[in-house]
């Protein structure tokens, strides 16, 4: 399973119609919702917002909107080409602005799921696409005398979103891939001699 990294945009007209495809990172369904309602404040011009997401580790949260489009025109087609891609926490909106010429319900379907294929390919051209890393939290202290030897054997990791606040002693904290966190611990425990617990 794959999350998005960057945001990516893909444009094409069709008969005077144009769609603009977009990828979007989205890691909820609350944040889809206002995600979409930002795209159709910023695209107040549009006919339609069309869209579809997949959120959750296991990319088990889904939903799309058709948007005033004939049913399963447009939110179905773009969410089969979602899934297709093995994506998860990641929004697609397809706008349209109509261009006078209507296209039928074959040609609106092959319209979005061609718009939602075209910044998928597009994605996949510039790696936009990372897999995802589950994670997990850490936190721990150490004294000012062990801190740079902890930073040297922090280097061997993978870390996430580290801070480190200073105080009596030093507070570091981040995120670690969870198949590494027993390594990690077991490591920091055994070279402070059992000092360190995250």
């Amino acid at each position: 399973m794959d999350i998005l990294e960057t945001e990516v945009s893909y444009e094409e007209t069709i008969k005077g119609s144009r769609f603009l495809s977009e990828l979007i990172v989205c890691q909820s369904q609350a944040q889809a919702r206002e995600l979409i309602k930002a795209q159709k404040t910023k695209y107040s011009d549009a006919t339609h917002v069309c869209h579809a997401f997949i959120t959750g580790n296991g990319g088990e949260v889904m939903g799309m909107s058709d948007d005033g489009e004939p049913s399963g025109t447009a939110g179905r087609p773009i969410l089969d080409v979602l899934k297709g891609r093995g994506c998860t926490n990641v929004m697609l909106t397809v706008t349209r602005w109509f261009g006078g010429t209507l296209l039928g319900t074959g040609g609106l379907v092959k319209a979005y799921s061609g718009g939602a294929k075209g910044v998928i390919a597009k994605a996949n051209e510039i790696n936009a696409f990372v897999p995802l890393i589950e994670k997990r939290g850490f936190s721990f202290s150490v004294d000012y005398s062990s801190h740079k030897l902890v930073k040297k054997l922090m280097e061997n990791y993978t870390l996430y979103n580290v801070t480190e606040a200073f105080d009596t002693s030093v507070t570091l904290s981040g995120e670690i891939a969870v198949s590494d966190f027993e390594s990690f611990s077991s490591m920091l425990l055994e070279q402070s001699n059992g000092k360190i617990k995250l």
